[in-house]
């Protein structure tokens, strides 16, 4: 059976179908309807059953016979209403601000985004990803990534500098997970903010090591004369660039002063014959940040009526520039040298030490090791024209490697009986020789010594 009249749920909240059974032998839950309904409207107009506004319905359906009194029953049956990815994600601003420090780590979260999707289960599964438009000529994935998780998170992948970049747009979408999938973009706007991460720079008076440049003071020059102006540029921004002046110091610090806001050089009291003619002043400029960074620059003043005065006073203040620098060079090199003369005495001294400890230890080693082997030189003779022996000598001396302990003995001279036998050997049978040892005990050394005459 089908439904010839549209349903409209704005309208009706329940409707009762009327029924006629054409078999009484239906057995329960027998299927005697299919409910079809349209709208022959377009778009919203013709949504009739939308599950993000009711996701389900009581529908109850009378039963009527033609019977005399006609008799009835209801049944009411529950429409659930299932979801089909008709939504698509969406944020709650179409563009959003965020801010970051420049020297940032990379990695540090820059913002958050979140966009909700008004469908059921896959259909509402939103997922993030930037569209690659280029920023500064660079791709914006170079600068950020965002996690295509729900969380949204965004995140730096470069430390950013102000002095280069200082705003960039990027563009994000967040996609469901139906089929097809449905999204929605939403822009990003970072701002870097600057950090006080750049000193100084002196524009004037140009600082070069080849050349001196020196301003000329007239000696008449009268109080508030403008002897120069120091001109400095800071390449941050806001209060990190407000830049003020001040003198460090000078040769005569009663002559001149320094503008604080405008860092102009000026005279504060008449030039006499008692000033030097050669003036050094040191200003120094800082900038407003915190903590605040500074630039020194100098600056050498002659105090001359003419030119050609002026210009002696030039080539002094060179020679004492290269005086300066060879001072500086003999007294680094002489430190040079003092250091590696101290340097290799001690190396000198350590190996000398190390040698005689090792020598020293090497001989107590061996004594311990080595026998005590005693020399009997031999005996020496007197041999007169006559063929006779005059004189027997004996000596004994007994040596160890280890001078501490040698002894030498020097004995008496003794004389014994000798034999000449019939070959013409000349035997000293027994010559005994008492020697005293280091320890004090006695040795006795017999010997017999025989000699061919």
């Amino acid at each position: 059976m089908v439904l010839q009249t549209p349903l409209d749920r704005e309208k009706h909240e329940e409707h009762k179908l009327i029924l006629t059974a054409f078999d009484g032998d239906s057995s329960p839950e027998t299927v005697i309807a299919m409910l079809n309904i349209k709208d022959v409207d377009s778009g919203k107009n013709g949504q009739v059953l939308d599950r993000e506004k009711v996701s389900e319905y009581n529908i109850t359906i009378t039963a009527i016979d033609e019977g005399f009194p006609p008799l009835s029953s209801n049944k009411t049956i529950t429409l659930k209403i299932s979801d089909v990815n008709d939504n698509a994600p969406f944020f709650q601003q179409q563009s959003y601000t965020s801010y970051i420090k420049e020297n940032n780590s990379p990695g540090v979260t820059i913002f958050a985004v979140e966009a909700k999707d008004k469908d059921q289960g896959n259909n509402a599964r939103v997922s993030y990803f930037l569209d690659d438009l280029p920023v500064n000529g660079i791709s914006a994935s170079d600068y950020i990534s965002v996690n295509a998780e729900k969380s949204g998170k965004i995140t730096a992948v470069r430390s950013f500098d102000y002095e280069q970049i200082k705003e960039f747009h990027v563009c994000v979408k967040a996609q469901d997970g139906g089929s097809p999938p449905l999204s929605s973009n939403m822009t990003l706007k970072i701002l870097i903010q600057d950090q006080n991460d750049n000193a100084p720079q002196i524009l004037y008076p140009i600082q070069t090591s080849g050349s001196l440049v020196a301003e000329i003071v007239p000696r008449s020059a009268d109080v508030g004369y403008l002897v120069s102006k120091v001109v400095a540029v800071d390449v941050d921004s806001g209060q990190n660039s407000w830049l003020s002046y001040r003198l460090q110091k000078a040769t005569d610090r009663a002559l001149f002063e320094v503008g604080a806001q405008n860092g102009e050089i000026r005279t504060i009291r008449q030039v006499t014959d008692k000033d030097a003619v050669k003036q050094k002043l040191a200003v120094i400029v800082e900038d407003n940040g915190q903590p605040s960074r500074s630039a020194t620059v100098n600056v050498n003043v002659a105090l001359a009526d003419s030119f050609p005065d002026a210009l002696s006073e030039f080539s002094d203040f060179t020679h004492d520039k290269e005086y300066n620098d060879n001072l500086t060079f003999y007294l680094v090199l002489a430190l040079a040298v003092v250091s590696f003369l101290f340097i290799v005495s001690i190396i000198a001294i350590l190996s000398v030490k190390c040698y005689r400890w090792r020598r020293e230890r090497m001989c107590y080693k061996s004594n311990g090791n080595l026998p005590v082997i005693p020399y009997y030189p031999p005996l020496y003779a007197d041999v007169g024209g006559t063929g006779t022996l005059q004189h027997v000598y004996n000596y004994e001396v007994c040596r160890t490697t280890d001078s501490r302990k040698s002894d030498l003995k020097y004995n008496r001279p003794s004389q014994s009986m000798m034999s000449l036998d019939s070959t013409g050997t000349l035997t000293l049978p027994h010559a005994r020789t008492d020697v005293t040892n280091t320890d004090g005990t006695d040795n006795q050394v017999s010997s017999i010594e025989s000699y061919q005459i």
